[in-house]
């Protein structure tokens, strides 16, 4: 957990969610949630949700093409571009 995220307790969310929901707008920070004095939720604006989300996709893009590159499923650049050369000539 990064040591610059706000730690709160769930009486808190409960009692300032409105000036919660401003404040991760504003700083765009998320806020960790505890009960019972243990780690519980994460609580983000939109907007860091989602390029979140996105990262993570790309990660498994990634993953994914790594995976195909040690079954020895690719194709030099070369010969990429070999064949579109082809394909523009036609």
């Amino acid at each position: 957990m990064n040591f610059s995220t706000q730690v709160k307790p769930i009486s808190y969310l409960k009692s300032h969610a409105a000036d919660i929901v401003k404040t991760l707008s504003e700083t765009r920070e998320p806020l960790v949630i505890t009960q019972n004095g243990e780690a519980k939720l994460v609580v983000m604006d939109v907007q860091s949700y989602e390029e979140h989300e996105a990262t993570l996709a790309l990660l498994k893009v990634l993953a994914l093409g790594n995976r195909e590159i040690e079954k020895g499923h690719f194709r030099s650049a070369t010969d990429v571009f070999a064949d579109l050369d082809k394909e523009d000539a036609q």
